[in-house]
């Protein structure tokens, strides 16, 4: 593939159509992927062009597909399994952290396996259909968690993430599916570990990821603020968030998932202990309530940060 133009959910199934292409080992898996397309028709027409040997539709089990996609990977295949919502790959939690993760640690073994799936609220999904499960997941030793927030990076990353020895968590936002275009003659490619600058500012930054960045963009579009954007969860971009901090003096957390517990908690303390000599205030965070998602509209726009909050406590930051 070299020229490209579509959405983000589009440039996911070219990413796999195109690692399937290069690597016999590459297969899927998981619920309705096959002659469905996939809940959100990520996998369509991968059944047509690499048949049902490596594009293979599960029970509604996840235990049985995360089981499936390590038991492969260890044999020597690189599994992307899918998970139709992300807040069902807790159902598979046990088999993705103590065994996937740990294999390495245990006994040396590679499980170049792919987990991935939607996440994420803004669209009624309620409580069942809407989570963001990253902060269950991020502390755990061995396991890799990529949340990519544009088009490119969608691409980018899950062939990164597919050519990876180790397993990745690979977290599609569902509101950027089919929202998010963009298009391209060369082929992009990111490397895990490494965050993007979205916007460059000196006053301030903000340090985000997945579709979060997006508002974040249009909250600071007119002002002297930065807005990193992660990519990866894990690991973290140390270098490109302490450089961040130190230059603006004044940095906003913001995330999507709860603030209690979350990966704004830890993102917090890590620059408050990297960071505190260059700091002017306080490290400010912003991130959903702490409650479950509401399926009510309403309700779920005053749960998620929105731009008016994220205005407000950049401005209180810029006000320090």
């Amino acid at each position: 593939m070299t020229a490209f133009s579509g959405t983000y959910v589009e440039a996911i199934r070219q990413a796999l159509f195109d690692a399937m292409e290069a690597d016999s080992r590459v297969c899927c898996l998981g619920e309705d992927i096959g002659v469905y397309g996939g809940a959100f028709r990520a996998t369509e027409g991968l059944l047509e062009r690499f048949g049902p040997d490596r594009v293979i539709d599960t029970p509604i089990s996840e235990q049985a597909i995360a089981g499936s996609a390590i038991g492969a990977a260890l044999m020597g295949q690189r599994p992307v399994a899918e998970f139709q919502f992300m807040d069902f790959a807790l159902l598979a939690s046990d088999l993705m952290v103590n065994f996937a993760a740990k294999a390495h640690w245990r006994w040396g073994a590679s499980v170049p396996a792919v987990f991935r799936g939607p996440t994420g609220g803004g669209n009624g999904g309620g409580p069942f259909h809407s989570q963001n499960p990253e902060s269950h997941f991020l502390g755990s030793p061995g396991l890799k968690v990529v949340a990519p927030g544009t088009v490119r990076d969608a691409y980018a990353l899950l062939r990164a993430a597919i050519e990876d020895p180790d397993p990745v968590l690979f977290l599609e936002h569902k509101r950027l599916y089919r929202r998010l275009k963009d298009q391209w003659e060369e082929v992009p490619t990111a490397r895990l570990g490494e965050a993007a600058l979205r916007k460059d500012g000196t006053r301030a930054c903000i340090i985000t990821y997945g579709a979060a960045q997006h508002v974040a963009l249009e909250a600071a579009a007119d002002l002297d603020v930065a807005v990193l954007d992660l990519r990866t969860l894990w690991p973290l971009d140390d270098a490109a968030i302490e450089t961040l901090a130190k230059r603006t003096h004044r940095v906003l957390v913001l995330t999507e998932a709860s603030l209690a517990y979350g990966p704004s908690a830890e993102l917090a303390a890590r620059i408050s202990e990297t960071c505190f000599p260059w700091l002017d205030a306080p490290v400010l965070r912003l991130g959903a309530a702490d409650t479950p998602t509401p399926a009510s509209p309403p309700l779920e726009a005053a749960f998620l940060p929105s731009i008016a909050a994220i205005r407000a406590s950049t401005e209180r930051l810029l006000a320090w």
